[in-house]
This record gives structure tokens, sequence and C-alpha cells, in this order.
């Protein structure tokens, strides 16, 4: 039984994982409120890695993965 929980666990680790972004350099996950450089369409540098070189990119941020499924900003101005 400890071999099947195990292998469910990994399994389950390894589904996740594959969905999160990571640095193209230290292979970081980075964090919520982050701001992340982009150089590519799957190139992605974290602010740690991307100021020890002075590559130019644009930047974004890291959002939940509830982002825009469980907020909407309505606009109720006149």
């Amino acid at each position: 039984m400890d071999q099947l929980e195990r292998s469910l666990l990994r399994r389950g680790i390894t589904e996740r994982s594959a969905h999160l972004e990571r640095c193209n350099r230290c292979r970081r996950t980075p964090l919520v409120g982050e701001l992340v450089y982009v150089s590519g369409p799957h190139s992605i540098v974290c602010e740690l890695c991307h100021f020890a070189s002075d590559e130019p990119g644009s930047t974004r941020l890291v959002h939940t993965p509830a982002f825009g499924h469980t907020i909407r900003v309505i606009d109720q101005r006149a």
C-alpha cells in the first residue's frame, strides 16, 4: 500500500508542476506578485536572475491560478 500511495503522490506532483511557469535560468517558480521578464513566448526570467544580467525584455506580474475566474472588475464610473 505504501508504494501505491507514493506513486500516486509522485504522479500528482508531476501533473501539478507541469502547469507551473519556471525561470529558464534557475528553474525557480516565481511567487505571486513577482515581476517576471519575458523574452519569448515560453521564455521567462525571474527578478533575481534578471538583475544578475541586464538583458532587455518586457515585464509582467505573476497572478494566482484563480485570476480571471474568481475576480470580476466592474467599472461603475459615470
